[in-house]
């Protein structure tokens, strides 16, 4: 509405300026000065006047002085010019020495100043007229389109088109892509063993593995035209548009079948219905509802593939994922270290990296990072190089941006006590040296005071490969070494000097211990049961309060469990930390001097422990 408001008063302001100019222009190449009738007679009675021209009701004299000035004079409206000289008495030998003329107003200036008055209201208006009737026809359009999908389509011979070979990782996926891609090219082949093409592909997988990178590859694989639109798109204020978009979405992928579409995050329209909430008509229901007709309903839909993507397949409802609808799920894990590996090459290609960087040695320190997350972890290194003016990136530019990726940028501006910074490394050399000596924690890789984050200091450890199940007596290091930091503080400062430090190691604690009772039946006294079922609200529609599976005498004793476990794991870290506090207090020197200290150097100072002894064995 500004807009057109604004628009309209642009417009409005040129026209107005237009005629203004109209109504004031003079096409006189010479302007004659403006004087009355008696000085007009009094001129000629002196006999200056060489010549009169009469012009409707203006007369024109010109002067006989060197400039040959030019005299307007405005007569009465319908007063001849020889009765205006009688009238004033003017002698007839006075006006014999003066030329005069009469001519009519004629030619384009003529009409000009005779229509322009008229004219430019009435091309004003026809302005204003067409300009507010386009308006309307764009509202119109846009009314009309508003039930339009709006997908973007990603033709099959465009330039920035992705295949297979884009995609590192992934290997299992790309397996089961491939028979979509086959059946897409040659679908005669399995037409004649009377199979039927796959109506729809579900990807799976936490967030940054490539899914919506897998799905453009399969359009590219098969040369298809691709169809993409998130979940989000569908659902609008008012009711139906989104069922109207997904019809639309569904006609225009029939007629250029075959083709895919790819609809992202579908669990925010795909979720469970029958919740009661939003009522029987919400429209996100009646979105689901034309997805589930247009993939397999009473009109049959061929040649079009549903690809869809989320990280949520647990809020979706079954009507999605039976048969004839969601055919094929497909889990997307995250990569190992292999896949790491491939996955940094992919993001390397373009950036200027050091020969002796080794990305086998970045991807042995990455686990549990995405795609996404290895993409990010080398544009940071770019970028870290660029800040420091280098050429290349540089491995220690990469191994840096791990830990920012991890846990944030270094807090280099702060300034920090010789007590703050004292404390700090105690704190973080307990973590380290309990870790260090237990034999299922991860490997130590760094202990650093420098704070990142959130963190006042980080001791990084990380295992040597890839781990898919934790143990029982993992859990039980990972918590002595969680409380290594506590327990030190304690054990130098004592409890009156306490810091806030070990609070997030604590919560940790906690969680993990909490879980080892009641999901992973990591307790004999309780036994092998899980006590969680309700605990977390999985989902609004599903769980709304809070629901326990057990009594309250349970509780009790899942309370007394996790104090136990807790319990141990804090006995553990005091006494592996009394057996090595020679040690300790070394690494807590050179860590007040250096601030970091990397895994040799820490070899160095603590000695080797379980990991290096099964190094040597190996």
């Amino acid at each position: 509405m500004k807009t057109l408001i604004k628009n309209f008063l642009i417009v409005f302001g040129v026209l107005l300026i237009i005629t203004a100019l109209l109504s004031t222009a003079n096409f006189n190449t010479k302007k004659p000065e403006v004087v009355g009738i008696n000085a007009l007679i009094q001129d000629i009675n002196e006999e200056t006047v060489k010549s009169i021209e009469v012009k409707g009701d203006y007369l024109y004299a010109t002067l006989k002085d060197e400039n040959a000035s030019q005299l307007e004079v405005k007569k009465e409206m319908g007063q001849s010019f020889s009765e205006l000289m009688s009238n004033y008495g003017v002698a007839p030998e006075k006006l014999a020495k003066v030329d005069v003329s009469v001519k009519d107003e004629t030619g384009w200036k003529f009409w000009v100043s005779v229509i322009a008055p008229w004219i430019v209201p009435l091309l004003l208006f026809g302005v204003l007229i067409y300009f507010f009737t386009r308006q309307v026809k764009g509202a119109n359009n846009k009314a009309m389109g508003f039930g339009q999908s709006g997908a973007k389509e990603a033709k099959p011979d465009s330039k920035d088109k992705k295949t297979f070979k884009d995609v590192a990782g992934a290997k299992e996926a790309k397996e089961e892509l491939l028979e979509i891609v086959d059946f897409l090219k040659n679908p005669k082949r399995f037409t004649d063993m009377g199979a039927k093409i796959p109506k729809g592909l579900l990807l799976m997988g936490s967030p940054g593995t490539g899914k919506t990178l897998l799905a453009k590859s399969i359009a590219g694989e098969a040369g298809v035209p691709f169809f993409h639109i998130s979940g989000s798109e569908f659902v609008e204020m008012f009711v139906g548009v989104g069922a109207s978009r997904v019809r639309d979405l569904f006609n225009k992928a029939k007629k250029v079948a075959p083709a895919i579409i790819f609809i992202d995050e579908i669990d925010a329209v795909g979720r469970k219905r029958g919740s009661g909430l939003g009522g029987s008509h919400d429209e996100r229901e009646q979105t689901l509802n034309q997805i589930l007709v247009e993939m397999d309903g009473f009109d049959p839909n061929l040649g079009v593939i549903v690809v869809a993507a989320t990280n949520r397949p647990d809020v979706l409802d079954p009507a999605l994922l039976r048969p004839g609808r969601f055919d094929r799920r497909i889990v997307i894990d995250m990569p190992d270290i292999n896949d790491r590996e491939e996955i940094l090459v992919v993001h390397a290609k373009n950036k200027p990296l050091v020969k002796e960087i080794s990305l086998r040695k970045i991807a042995e320190r990455t686990p549990g990072f995405s795609g996404a997350d290895l993409a990010n972890l080398l544009n940071e290194a770019a970028i870290t190089a660029v800040r420091q003016n280098k050429k290349q990136v540089e491995e220690i530019d990469v191994l840096s941006s791990i830990e920012k990726v991890m846990l944030g940028p270094e807090k280099k501006s702060r300034v920090m006590t010789t007590k703050d910074k004292e404390m700090t490394a105690y704190h973080e050399a307990g973590h380290a040296i309990v870790g260090h000596f237990l034999p299922h924690c991860d490997r130590v890789r760094k202990v650093s005071i420098i704070g990142r984050g959130m963190a006042g200091g980080y001791t990084l450890s990380m295992p040597d490969k890839d781990v898919h199940y934790n143990t029982k007596v993992k859990f039980e290091n990972d918590l002595a070494m969680m409380l290594g930091g506590y327990v030190t503080e304690k054990l130098v400062y004592g409890d009156d000097m306490l810091s806030t430090g070990p609070s997030s190691d604590l919560k940790k604690a906690t969680s993990v211990a909490r879980s080892m009772v009641l999901r992973y039946g990591m307790s004999d006294k309780l036994g092998p049961r899980q006590y969680a079922e309700n605990e977390e609200m999985i989902f609004l529609a599903q769980e709304i309060h809070d629901k326990k599976n057990y009594s309250e005498k349970t509780a009790e004793m899942i309370d007394a469990e996790i104090d136990r476990i807790l319990a141990d794991a804090r006995k553990t870290a005091e006494r592996i930390i009394a057996e090595n506090r020679p040690q300790m207090d070394k690494l807590v020197a050179v860590l007040i001097a250096d601030e970091t200290v990397e895994e040799d150097k820490f070899v160095e100072i603590v000695g080797k422990g379980v990991h290096h002894d099964e190094d040597a064995k190996a």
